[in-house]
């Protein structure tokens, strides 16, 4: 009898636990090296608060790029996929003579 206790304990644990939400999502960014602006751009763009982006939650460069940043190919991205994105180049293509200085 104790030990059917202990696993049913134990099973409610791991479903409280699984469940999504902002709740998970700091969590997750205490227990890793997470930045906070991508934590702030998940929670932003979560829609339905499940802790991780769908294509429809999507928007921008995010979308154009949402298959090469789903690296486990479940059809969203988490908040470490998220993280480990690479990171858009500042300023793009720039036509016209270097910044600072004459030619």
């Amino acid at each position: 009898m104790k030990i059917l206790k202990i696993t049913i304990c134990a099973a409610a644990v791991a479903i409280m636990t699984s469940c999504g939400s902002k709740d998970e999502v700091a969590s997750k960014t205490a227990n890793s090296k997470i930045s906070k602006a991508t934590t702030e751009l998940m929670t932003k763009m979560d829609a339905n608060k499940d802790g991780k982006l769908s294509k429809d939650e999507v928007k921008g460069p995010l979308s154009n790029d949402f298959d090469k940043i789903d690296t486990n190919e479940d059809g969203y991205i988490s908040l470490e996929e998220l993280n480990n994105a690479p990171k858009p180049e500042r300023g793009g293509n720039r036509q016209g003579p270097p910044r600072g200085g004459r030619q």
